[in-house]
């Protein structure tokens, strides 16, 4: 590149730095004016949008704006007389033009009928400016390098994110809350469903749990080979399958231990009850070959999206959930397992402290995302160490940090007394018997949820036969 084309580069670099910031006046004007002469449907169509002073690039403007919604939101009428009054009262009517200005914002909007055309000229140009503001930050952050580049981009995608929350807001007032939660009651009374969130498919779990609740993170924690990802992925199934009378709902599982091929193979044999092991030696007859085909019919349309990447940091993972709740619509996240993700900034600081970290970063994913997530953890060998009698997991047994069990909304612990080593005859334990402990639940009750675990298929179902007292 010559000399004269490098100076025009450097030319337009700086030219790019004074440029206006994008805005419409014209439509600014025009919302104005349709509030002035229409208060009541065009102020609730600004707040419906969530235009706020800020929306407004020219100052004067915003100045107007700001003095409406006051009024609007003390409940009073807001037209020419009224803004004029309020504008006067805070020595701002001179600044902004004085009452002839006013005036001439209705004469320069002859209608109102395009308010809300106005209203999305007038979002969409704030929104823009928000989007330069975000990305100026982003680019600031990169040039001071004071984080590492993969927590710069998290941030940067959790901004970003937040930007494209079009017509969401998290700011509401006390009362908006209890009509909404009122409003609530009247259809669960009305219904009688008896769920208050997304079914897992068992009738205990949805019982004790009421559902899965969005922005809850549940810990599923076992002893290996107890059955814990046959069980996340039967949950799995269910939703994205619609279970007990709900819609389907996308589903996206973080698998970190096991490949997508060997996760949709188990999926498949588990919904077609055919043993993974014969299929995969071939011994699968014409019964079981149209069983898997029923199986691949009922899945293939399930909305299940599958991230196999091993070692996932927890940042990296936060980030992926994000972009396919943006893209898919995800109401479930999945992530088998814990202790097999990483946070590498506080890698130094010991495996406890980074499993902290990472339990708190999916604790904020299910918040910032406002889904459940369900995270499959291990447990410390503690309960195979105790008597016999005494076996049971424990909270303490969450392995590596007390932190999971202070950020869990919801702690199940499965065992299935067939495979654990007592002093009990082996013979006298149903196989099939399983345990899911909730041991903690922060908004309802504690207990015993008893299932049946087909092993040959990987699958548990509802057990609704009683049970030995002594076997719990």
């Amino acid at each position: 590149m010559g000399n004269a084309a490098q100076a025009e580069q450097g030319a337009q670099v700086l030219r790019a730095g004074d440029r206006v910031p994008p805005h419409r006046e014209d439509a600014e004007r025009a919302v104005l004016g349709c509030v002035l002469q229409d208060s009541a449907r065009v102020l609730d169509l600004c707040v419906e949008q969530q235009i706020s002073g800020e929306s407004f690039y020219v100052q004067t403007y915003r100045t107007v704006f700001e003095a409406m919604i006051s009024l609007y939101s003390a409940r009073k009428p807001v037209d020419l007389v009224t803004v004029v009054d309020a504008l006067r009262e805070r020595q701002q009517l001179e600044g902004v033009g004085g009452e002839e200005e006013l005036v001439r914002l209705i004469d320069g909007t002859p209608t109102t009928a395009h308010a809300e055309y106005y209203i999305e000229l007038l979002y969409d140009s704030h929104l823009t400016r928000r989007i330069i503001d975000t990305a100026r930050v982003v680019t600031e952050e990169c040039y001071r390098k004071e984080q590492e580049a993969e927590s710069i981009l998290n941030n940067a995608e959790e901004s970003f994110f937040s930007l494209s929350e079009k017509r969401i807001g998290n700011e509401r007032t006390w009362g908006e809350l209890i009509e909404v939660e009122i409003a609530e009651a009247e259809r669960l009374i009305q219904e009688k469903k008896g769920l208050t969130g997304i079914s897992s498919g068992f009738e205990r779990i949805d019982e004790m749990l009421l559902g899965f609740q969005n922005s809850d993170l549940i810990i599923l924690a076992a002893r290996p080979s107890m059955g814990k990802t046959a069980l996340a992925l039967n949950i799995a199934e269910n939703i994205a399958l619609g279970a007990r009378r709900q819609p389907p709902r996308a589903v996206a599982v973080f698998s970190l231990e096991m490949s997508a091929e060997s996760l949709v193979r188990r999926m498949l044999c588990c919904r077609a009850e055919v043993s993974s092991q014969a299929l995969s030696r071939g011994q699968v007859g014409r019964k079981e070959h149209g069983q898997l085909i029923e199986a691949a019919d009922a899945l293939r349309q399930a909305p299940i999206y599958v991230d196999d990447t091993a070692g996932l940091e927890a940042l990296d993972l936060r980030a992926r959930a994000r972009r396919l709740k943006r893209r898919y619509g995800i109401d479930f996240i999945v992530v088998d397992y814990l202790q097999l993700m990483n946070f590498s900034k506080f890698a130094n600081e010991g495996r406890q402290r980074e499993t902290s970290a990472i339990s708190q970063a999916l604790k904020g994913m299910a918040k910032e995302l406002k889904v459940p997530v369900l995270v499959l953890s291990q447990l410390s060998r503690a309960p195979e160490t105790r008597d016999p009698k005494e076996g049971k997991p424990k909270l303490s047994d969450l392995r590596d940090s007390g932190a999971i069990e202070q950020d869990a909304d919801v702690v199940m612990l499965l065992r299935r007394p067939a495979q654990q080593k007592s002093g009990k005859e082996d013979d006298q334990v149903d196989p099939r018997l399983a345990f899911l402990e909730i041991a903690k639940h922060r908004n309802g009750p504690t207990g015993m949820v008893y299932l049946d675990f087909e092993a040959k298929y990987t699958r548990f179902s509802n057990r609704f036969e009683g049970v030995d007292p002594a076997e719990s």
